[in-house]
């Protein structure tokens, strides 16, 4: 049992020796393959050091050979650049051969390209035909603009036509539109004062189209291109003369004048005042429409070329503005007088209206002149609008016309002044304005005040220089009762109120009651005394006895007889006189009437109760009561009626 134990264990360490030989013999293999490895590519390194060092000669060539090919590629770029520019340049040359009349955006590419290519053989010098080229195309450039100058002018030329009267009319509010061919005499009625100005001031003009919008950026384009040629001078005399003469031709067909001082010191006041009036409308057109409308055109042709646009404006419209603000300077400077102050503040008040725009259109630097011009034109106006004020004043009281109004009635003077300051009062806001104008610490509302105030108090002064004429003392009452009276009742009815207060009203109400008082004691004073019962005794006394119950003994039947005939005698001379004198106003001719009423008929009927019976028992009673007190009622009921001798004899 044990052998076979054994032989198991001999067995597995043979096994395991067969396996060591084997892995030892299988290592020796590899070592030996190694080795071989390790020679061969000590050979292939050897090899290749060899094959690299008789290489290195053809990489060298290479190289060069592909450094070659690319400088040829490079050049053949550069060459297709400088023939694609030649290219272009024919290209160019051929369109401006054409010129710009038949396609005109072609036109302006090719200008763009002969720039360009001026600019690109200007970068590159090396190429030996450059500056022949830049010359030719420099020269090609030239004859271009030249061209496009021509094209420019009569582009320009064939859209600026002057604008009719009939076009400008349709872009005027409605309520500025003549009702004929003519505008009115100044856009406003004097009998609706200041509505004509309002509606004016406040109303929506439709704009005026000068060239049509589709021909204005061709024209921005050719512009544009001139000045980038340094054409600027050219753009601006060709815009200037094409447009100015179109302007000028519109105003002149709208009726517009250049009117020296001169011209305007010979016609006459009706044919002035209507120039004026047609100036002030024309003003509006020439701001709101054409100017603005010129401005427009102005401002998108040249947009981009600030040193064109303002400059351009001013020149074209320079000569228009002139002769709108020639006409007036003219009326500024020309004499002087009362019936001017109202068109001056109507010219004053235009200029105003008109400031903020004509500031804003003509803006800039190159604009400066003509905004200087129409601001001195307002300080001229106003100046010499204030300077008729105070010439008004000093004529009212100075006034010396001996015109005379022999029924006592209001006076052509004060019924013109009193509509000269209710007309002023249209021109409130204007006149402060106007005040405002030379500031001198005092508000313009007091100034005004006191300048109504200074122009009444001229007229009453004046009124009681002419109410001397009349050598009825009577008369120069009633006529100064019924001229204050004017002056109070208007200004109570007018704006005139509020400025000069309640208490001028009453101070001067009271006035007229003083000359109706002086009125009644001087006119019938006298005739008053015939009723009067002081020195009717026989003895001459002053008492008539009598039982008080209408007794008439002790009186003088002679002596009342004698009163009653004189009283008839003056009675009927103060009827045939004192009818045709006026009192024009029909509630005070009434209070004067009632006033005289209230003291002549008492007095008359008591004493008719006292004493006519002396009369009626006598010879021919209606010789002597030849009226009633009813028919003295009504004859006084005549009284101040303006009639005429004959009408008052009867």
């Amino acid at each position: 049992m044990g052998v076979p134990v054994r032989t198991a264990g001999v067995m597995g360490v043979d096994n395991l020796s067969e396996k060591a030989a084997k892995m030892r013999e299988s290592l020796q293999k590899s070592q030996s393959i190694t080795d071989n490895m390790v020679s061969i590519l000590g050979s292939f390194d050897h090899r290749l050091s060899a094959l690299e060092t008789a290489m290195r000669p053809t990489q060298i060539r290479t190289h060069a050979i592909r450094r070659a090919h690319e400088n040829i590629d490079r050049t053949l770029k550069a060459a297709d650049v400088i023939l694609d520019r030649f290219d272009l340049s024919r290209e160019a040359e051929a369109k401006i051969t054409r010129g710009p009349h038949e396609d005109l955006e072609s036109y302006l590419e090719a200008i763009e390209q002969l720039r360009s290519n001026i600019v690109f053989f200007t970068n590159n010098k090396s190429f030996k035909s450059s500056d022949g080229v830049i010359s030719h195309a420099s020269n090609l450039l030239s004859k271009a603009i030249s061209k496009l100058e021509q094209e420019f002018r009569q582009l320009l030329s064939s859209y600026s036509k002057s604008v009719e009267p009939d076009r400008l009319y349709e872009c005027l509010p409605s309520s500025l539109r003549p009702s004929s061919g003519s505008p009115d005499s100044s856009g406003k009625n004097p009998n609706n004062s200041h509505t004509g100005h309002i509606t004016a001031e406040n109303a929506v003009f439709a704009p005026l189209i000068l060239i049509p919008p589709r021909v204005l950026p061709l024209l921005h384009d050719l512009a544009q291109h001139m000045v980038q040629a340094g054409h600027i001078q050219q753009c601006l005399v060709i815009y200037r003369d094409t447009r100015s003469i179109v302007l000028e031709e519109t105003l002149q067909k709208l009726g517009v004048e250049k009117l020296s001082k001169d011209d305007v010191q010979k016609m006459q006041w009706e044919v002035l005042e209507l120039k004026i009036g047609t100036w002030i409308h024309f003003m509006r057109i020439a701001v709101k429409l054409l100017f603005t409308a010129e401005r427009k055109v102005c401002d998108q042709m040249f947009e981009g070329i600030e040193s064109l646009r303002d400059q351009c404006f001013a020149e074209v419209t320079a000569g228009s503005v002139a002769m709108l603000l020639s006409f007036g300077d003219a009326i500024a400077k020309s004499k002087r007088s009362p019936e001017k102050l109202f068109v001056l503040l109507d010219m004053y008040e235009i200029m105003r209206e008109l400031h903020n725009e004509i500031e804003s259109l003509f803006r800039g630097k190159a604009c400066k002149d003509i905004r200087e011009s129409a601001l001195g034109l307002t300080k001229r106006l106003a100046q010499t609008a204030q300077e008729t004020f105070g010439d008004f004043e000093e004529a009212v009281e100075k006034d010396a016309t001996k015109t005379a109004v022999s029924d006592g009635t209001v006076h052509p003077l004060t019924s013109y002044v009193i509509n000269y300051v209710k007309f002023l009062f249209d021109y409130q806001s204007t006149l402060k304005q106007l005040f405002q104008e030379f500031e001198n610490g005092e508000d313009s509302n007091s100034q005004l005040a006191s300048v109504t105030m200074r122009i009444m108090q001229a007229l009453q002064i004046n009124l009681e220089g002419k109410s001397k004429q009349y050598k009825d003392p009577a008369l120069t009452n009633l006529f100064l009762m019924n001229n204050i009276h004017y002056m109070v009742r208007s200004v109570r009815r007018s704006e005139a109120k509020d400025l000069l207060g309640d208490d001028w009203v009453q101070r001067h109400r009271r006035v007229v009651q003083q000359h109706a008082n002086q009125y009644k004691r001087i006119a019938w004073a006298k005739i008053l005394q015939c009723l009067s019962i002081q020195g009717l005794s026989s003895s001459g006394g002053g008492s008539v006895g009598g039982d008080g119950a209408g007794n008439s003994s002790g009186a003088s039947r002679a002596l009342v007889k004698d009163r009653l005939k004189i009283f008839n005698g003056q009675f009927e001379e103060l009827h045939q006189r004192q009818s045709q004198w006026t009192v024009p106003d029909t509630e005070l001719r009434e209070s004067l009437r009632l006033a005289v009423a209230e003291v002549l008929l008492p007095a008359y009927r008591s004493f008719i109760k006292r004493f006519g019976a002396l009369v009626e028992n006598g010879k021919n009673p209606h010789k002597y009561i030849r009226y009633s007190a009813e028919d003295l009622d009504r004859m006084l009921g005549e009284f101040f009626e303006g009639k005429t001798l004959n009408e008052a004899r009867r």
